[in-house]
């Protein structure tokens, strides 16, 4: 015997969907573009605009409201129609049972008799219009009658059929269904029945006109609420305006104070709260005018000051420094020791408070917006290896070592060589002074746009928050700790002037205990907008989680 193996049957064969043209693909593309940018631009209003949202909100809320009370009055309409017409078909049957009685009582039935009868009641007027007559002998089956041969009998339910069977006789029924015809189509309609002792009673009313009727009520009522949709929301459109154009106002009014444009006033009408509102804001603005006239006043004060002092001390600082150099310069023939260690040490200090007065004018000068920036193009590295040039006696002596790290090719940039050397120094310096005896590694890189520069120490480092206060003038890390390089605290200060005056940064990070990095960038061509930076902030290997939060307070 050979043993039939089962197959599945194959499957069929599914249809595979052809690509769609390229033009229909770019123009589909095309307007789910477009589609995005008008959701994009149509959400972007509604957010910024209060009048939109009000207008809106009025529209949506109001047409709800409209559609319920439509549906209310429609259904209310409808229901008081019905209502009428039923009562109204309801005394048509009970006229029409009357007559069925008289004319049927005691003679003989057929089709025609039936047929004669239901005609005669259909001819009779009535107030419930139109209607067709049906009537039925309830002992035959053959035996019933229509007044028009259009309709058929089949218009009458089955279900009231057997329900008036069920009734004793003189019961009253009605319900709603549709009207058959032969040669027309079938319509809705009120159909009423009644029986009597013999006979079933049954008026066909259609309802064709009550459902226009109710059709142009509804129309109407769609009309009128759109149009009542809209006029609330154009009152709503007037009234909000009154209120958001004077809001407008004083926003652009405070964004043009915030802009510096001080004079800026509202125009205030009326004695309303809008008005208060714009007398408030004038206040506001005339007291903080008033405010900021005083504090320019009083800072132009102060820098004429300092720039005064700083100019008249000259005349008197020459006139000792030309004595203290001949005290200095004879220290060693003095008797007593204690007047040479004076001489130094009146030496020293005379060249610290010399720089503290060149520091004094240059910010002085900053200050007041004199500084001029005299570019040329320069080469990053040879700049670098003359500061380092400069302060290698220091680092010796502070038992620290200078690393540098300069890439191959040259790092060009149109700088201020005074201005970019002094920032250098005071970084190397800085470096030096709180390196602890450790390498100072001094980077430099460049990209399409900027050079930077960025001077790492290894010493006791900054605390969170102070990487932005170490540019502030006088600022002390360590209050107690002494300046071993005659620093005069305005260094650090006057060199950010000067990295901002290129339209660079000058930017610090440290760590307690991790040292710290000062990074100087600067665009490649004077006076355009920096970007990014060559090199990070945060030294490689160091910062771990701390690395967002320095970048983040440095403002990348």
């Amino acid at each position: 015997m050979t043993r039939l193996t089962e197959t599945s049957p194959p499957r069929p064969a599914v249809p595979r969907r052809l690509p769609l043209p390229r033009p229909v693909r770019r123009g589909l593309s095309v307007l789910r573009r477009a589609a995005r940018r008008a959701a994009r631009s149509g959400y972007s209003h509604w957010r910024r605009s209060i009048q939109l949202r009000v207008v809106t909100t009025t529209l949506v809320l109001s047409a709800i409201v409209v559609a319920i009370l439509g549906v209310f009055l429609t259904q209310q309409m409808s229901t008081a129609l019905m209502e009428g017409k039923t009562k109204a078909a309801l005394l048509q049957l009970e006229e029409g049972l009357a007559q069925v009685q008289r004319d049927l009582n005691g003679q003989t039935d057929s089709d025609q008799r039936l047929k004669e009868v239901a005609d005669r009641l259909k001819t009779r007027s009535g107030p419930s219009g139109l209607y067709e007559v049906y009537i039925r002998d309830t002992t035959e089956e053959s035996y019933d009658g229509l007044a028009t041969t259009d309709l058929r009998s089949e218009s009458v339910p089955g279900r009231m059929r057997e329900e008036l069977r069920r009734e004793p006789p003189g019961a009253r029924l009605y319900t709603y269904g549709t009207l058959t015809y032969k040669w027309r189509q079938p319509a809705p309609g009120l159909i009423v029945g009644g029986t009597t002792s013999r006979y079933e009673l049954y008026y066909l009313f259609p309802l064709t006109q009550e459902q226009h009727t109710l059709t142009l009520i509804s129309r109407s009522l769609v009309g009128v609420g759109v149009v009542l949709v809209l006029l609330l929301a154009a009152i709503a459109s007037l009234v909000t305006r009154q209120v958001v154009i004077p809001v407008r106002l004083a926003a652009q009014g405070a964004q043009r104070l915030a802009a510096g444009r001080l004079e800026e006033r509202m125009r205030v009408r009326g004695e309303d709260d809008l008005a208060k509102l714009a007398r408030s804001f004038n206040e506001m603005a005339a007291n903080l005018q008033e405010k900021i006239q005083e504090l320019e006043d009083l800072s132009q004060v102060q820098r004429q000051f300092v720039s005064d002092v700083s100019h008249e001390l000259r005349t008197p600082l020459t006139t000792i420094r030309i004595a203290a150099d001949m005290l200095y310069e004879h220290r060693d023939t003095f008797d007593d020791p204690a007047v040479g260690r004076s001489a130094e040490l009146l030496q020293s200090q005379l060249e610290r408070f010399e720089s503290l007065l060149a520091d004094l004018l240059e910010i002085s000068r900053h200050d007041a917006g004199a500084a001029t920036l005299d570019a040329e193009s320069l080469d990053m590295r040879d700049l670098v290896l003359r500061c380092v040039g400069d302060i290698q006696d220091l680092a010796e002596r502070k038992g620290s070592k200078i690393v540098l790290q300069l890439p191959g090719e040259p790092c060009t940039a149109e700088v201020d060589r005074r201005r970019v050397e002094r920032i250098l120094r005071n970084l190397l310096v800085n470096a030096v002074e709180h390196g602890e005896g450790e390498d100072i590694v001094v980077s430099v890189a460049a990209d399409r746009d900027a050079v930077a520069v960025a001077v790492r120490d290894h010493g006791v480092g900054l605390k969170p928050g102070e990487g932005q206060m170490v540019f502030d003038r006088f600022w002390r890390a360590d209050p107690a700790r002494a300046r071993t390089t005659g620093g005069t605290g305005l260094g650090l200060a006057i060199s950010k002037e000067d990295a901002q005056l290129h339209g660079g940064w000058l930017q610090a990070w440290g760590e307690p205990g991790a040292g710290s990095q000062f990074r100087l960038s600067l665009p490649r061509v004077a006076g355009d907008e920096l970007r990014g930076s060559p090199l990070p902030l945060v030294p490689p290997g160091a910062g771990g989680p701390r690395q967002l939060y320095a970048e983040l307070e440095a403002g990348e």
